[in-house]
């Protein structure tokens, strides 16, 4: 299929379109990971953007049910260099034009991914538009792309939290069980899960940790969460502008005054900043890829890492009661932060990303001993 991808400031990429035919918008931006491209289609903090992979071969092992992070794929389009025609892989069920056909996902192939991220890492990300099909017209993917009114302002979160609360009981599979999640047998901590757009790979490794999980909507009252007596809550990754979450702020700083360990993710880490007076930055073109080094400013530990943000926590506007805990070693950013006092800490990469890299997942640990710490103490 014929297939254009229009970026807003006039740039006009031709190519060989697969998965669904249509007219798909959003801000594009590239991620520098060799493999997971199936979770980062699947993850929610990708609503609103088109996805630009910049390894050449994309596709190669197809996809397949227990890798989603997910109910759906949520990035608008997906741009690649080369899409192999045949995909090599035991656990894959799906080739990955007729994943992203069956989610009515476009997709454009053929094109210069180097190129194209030359000109978004100097430029800056941009809107952008992808429409695949036997007339796709470079004037009607260029107008798409300049309508789209960006992320800035945007809760895309209400676009993909779940509806109703519910509970999660899925742990890691092992190779051994061929990768299929395996239900806990026993649960030490309770954890309550804000879903601004969670990735199910969070829930697996805190049910690794013997955790019973409670995940709930974005909008959850602070006051319905204290009252499941949660020994931990954890305010998940998701897309858009943390600032345009207002309610979402209160309710941690709710949470937060009543001591009960906090631990904010990606998205939660922004707005952990913000509850409790810092300010977030949209960034030129944001961090998304599977090999940033981060370093932990207190043990000078460099930790690979992955990541998806396109916002930041302005590490100069930091309150008095919170300390920086990590930096991006690509840009100085920061990567992580905690209370002076309080059991409260975030992270601002992707600890739980799957296939890698694994060098973060400590963090989960250091939540669980917050919650043996100092969990429970305020159901006395």
């Amino acid at each position: 299929m014929q297939a254009v991808l229009a970026l807003a400031d006039g740039s006009i990429y031709r190519g060989k379109g697969f998965g669904a035919t249509g007219l798909a918008a959003g801000e594009i931006c590239f991620n520098t990971a060799m493999s997971g491209y199936q979770e980062i289609l699947s993850d929610p903090s990708y609503q609103g953007q088109i996805v630009t992979l910049t390894y050449p071969h994309i596709g190669n092992t197809g996809v397949n049910p227990e890798d989603m992070e997910g109910t759906r794929i949520f990035c608008s389009a997906l741009v690649v260099r080369n899409l192999p025609r045949q995909p090599s892989s035991w656990r894959s069920t799906q080739d990955l034009s007729s994943f992203l056909q069956t989610h009515r996902i476009p997709g454009i192939a053929g094109i210069d991914t180097r190129a194209l991220t030359r000109r978004l890492r100097d430029s800056g990300a941009q809107n952008a538009a992808v429409l695949v099909g036997e007339a796709a017209s470079e004037e009607k993917a260029l107008a798409a792309a300049r309508a789209f009114p960006g992320l800035i302002g945007r809760d895309l979160v209400q676009d993909v939290s779940c509806r109703e609360a519910y509970t999660w009981d899925l742990a890691s599979g092992t190779p051994e069980q061929g990768y299929h999640a395996q239900a806990v047998t026993r649960t030490e901590c309770h954890v309550v899960v804000y879903d601004f757009g969670t990735k199910r790979n969070i829930l697996r490794l805190l049910a690794d940790r013997a955790c019973r999980i409670t995940v709930v909507p974005a909008r959850t009252a602070a006051a319905e969460v204290i009252a499941l007596r949660p020994d931990g809550v954890l305010f998940s990754n998701g897309p858009g502008d943390p600032a345009a979450l207002r309610y979402a702020e209160e309710a941690m700083r709710q949470i937060i005054a009543t001591g009960i360990p906090t631990f904010g993710l990606c998205l939660g880490h922004q707005l952990l900043g913000l509850a409790l007076g810092a300010k977030t930055v949209k960034m030129k073109f944001g961090h998304h890829g599977a090999n940033h080094p981060v370093k932990d400013l207190r043990s000078g530990r460099v930790l690979i890492t992955s990541q998806n943000h396109g916002f930041a926590v302005d590490a100069d506007t930091l309150p008095e009661c919170l300390v920086a805990t990590h930096a991006s070693l690509f840009d100085g950013s920061l990567q992580g932060m905690a209370h002076r006092e309080l059991p409260v800490f975030s992270f601002q990469g992707h600890p739980e990303a799957g296939p890698g890299p694994h060098d973060a997942r400590g963090i989960f640990d250091d939540f669980v001993h917050a919650m043996n710490q100092y969990g429970g103490r305020h159901h006395a």
